[in-house]
């Protein structure tokens, strides 16, 4: 029976849909009513083949999203080689442009993000955007993968999660911005504080179009931590330029997180080590959607 078989009994061709197909309208939500829908409208033989291969588990629903917070003197564009590795895995990804102006505007703009989702969503930070992850985490949010990134506690504000180590080098090269209270890291500086293993060209490129932050957003104490409800992983950059590594093994262990050390990783861990990234996303995905 081809794809445009007349059903016995009726005058309208029925569209026979591919297993890809399938596939892609699977899910809960809208995307379970689009499917239940499809199924309605299938020959019966084809709905008798579809549960056999449901019954022995060869369809599967759609994997889950996922949605990357960037950080600070970075936008959304710095997740695109984690974001190519998802996508050809299956996953839908979503790279959120926070503004920058402050923790309660950027986690407002992630939680708006969050709640126009469908199915299970892993949530991910860079940096300052683990601090947005942490107070954001709320709506369909299975999981949280924080990468190179500040993981609050309750009352805490970017110092105090980092508290007690010693600061690492790049803080000394913070800028006052154009705009009036925003910083950025010194361009010159940048290729070798922020992301000495990436291709120079590329960091040189990247400090030109770094995105300035508020330097409120790094005062502002955090929520409720979302860690302590959901599972979280985290990829510690053991060769880290902006966030003191031993700070960063604290706090991963401190929120029980499944821990990744990528040794000779920059703070920029999503462009030079994005297989290691994606791999860890994807695996928190698979966890959070077991649990």
């Amino acid at each position: 029976m081809d794809e445009n078989t007349v059903s016995p009994g009726t005058d309208a061709p029925v569209h026979k849909l591919t297993r890809g197909e399938m596939l892609r309208r699977a899910g809960t939500g809208a995307g379970a009513a689009l499917a239940a829908s499809a199924l309605a409208s299938m020959p019966s033989r084809s709905i008798e083949r579809v549960a056999a291969a449901a019954a022995k588990g060869s369809i599967m629903q759609a994997k889950p999203n996922v949605v990357l917070v960037h950080g600070a003197f970075a936008d959304a564009s710095s997740w695109s080689a984690v974001i190519r590795r998802l996508q050809v895995a299956g996953h839908p990804v979503l790279a959120v442009q926070i503004g920058l102006t402050g923790l309660a505007d950027d986690i407002s703009i992630v939680r708006s993000v969050l709640a126009a989702q469908v199915g299970p969503t892993v949530l991910v930070g860079h940096s300052y955007g683990g601090m947005v992850i942490t107070g954001a985490g709320a709506p369909h949010v299975i999981s949280l993968v924080y990468v190179a990134a500040f993981a609050p506690d309750a009352g805490e504000a970017v110092p105090d999660a980092v508290a007690g180590f010693p600061a690492a080098p790049g803080n000394a090269h913070y800028v006052p911005d154009s705009r009036k209270g925003f910083l950025r890291v010194d361009p010159a500086a940048y290729p070798q504080v922020f992301m000495q293993d990436v291709d120079p060209a590329e960091a040189r490129a990247l400090a030109a179009t770094q995105k300035p932050a508020a330097g409120a957003a790094f005062g502002a104490k955090s929520g409720t931590p979302a860690w302590r409800a959901l599972p979280s992983w985290y990829l510690v950059s053991e060769d880290d330029r902006m966030i003191n590594p031993d700070a960063e093994r604290k706090m991963a262990t401190r929120i029980g997180a499944t821990t990744i050390s990528l040794r000779g990783a920059g703070h920029a861990a999503m462009l030079s080590r994005p297989d290691e990234v994606a791999a860890a996303i994807q695996a928190a995905a698979r966890a959070g959607a077991k649990a």
